[in-house]
């Protein structure tokens, strides 16, 4: 198992003890647990979806919630009536599970849909007007000249404002 030291990070930077804890959290959690399968793709810049194989859930087995950059997918299956026979072989997976992914700041889940045993969970990040780039316009400013008056006591002085040319 590999190790990180972030000592280096803490000493120049402010605030990113999260990422490590994540980095450190995703080492340890989901080795060997790999139901359900599941895609992360980006479909644009700002958009990612998650496609989760949920085969034999339907709407009512699952529970998609979010909570602080964190997404929480649940299913859970009802118990199942007994059928006739006997298997010879059991592929298909039915037990329930719990998937948990952490989200980046600003990324917010905008819809989910369940077609052919796939689940889709759409997110997409939507950055506040105050961390949007903005074109700052040059204009004219004005400038504060100062003036020096002689008076019998000694030196005042006196502010005059003049627009530049």
């Amino acid at each position: 198992m590999t190790t990180f030291d972030f000592a280096p990070l803490y000493r120049t930077s402010v605030g990113f003890d999260r990422l490590a804890s994540m980095l450190n959290s995703a080492n340890r959690q989901d080795q060997g647990n790999s139901y359900p399968p599941y895609n992360i793709r980006s479909t644009s810049e700002d958009h990612y979806q998650i496609t989760m194989a949920v085969a034999g859930f339907s709407e009512n087995d699952l529970e998609i919630t979010t909570e602080q950059n964190r997404l929480l997918i649940i299913g859970k299956r009802a118990d199942e009536t007994e059928e006739q026979g006997e298997y010879l072989h059991r592929g298909i997976a039915t037990r329930s599970f719990e998937r948990r992914f952490n989200l980046a700041d600003h990324v917010k889940v905008v819809g989910a849909s369940l077609e052919n045993g796939l689940l889709h969970v759409d997110l997409e990040r939507e950055l506040p007007e105050a961390m949007k780039p903005r074109t700052i316009t040059i204009g004219k400013s004005e400038t504060r000249l100062l003036d020096v008056e002689q008076t019998p006591g000694g030196k005042k002085a006196k502010g005059k404002a003049d627009k530049a040319a």
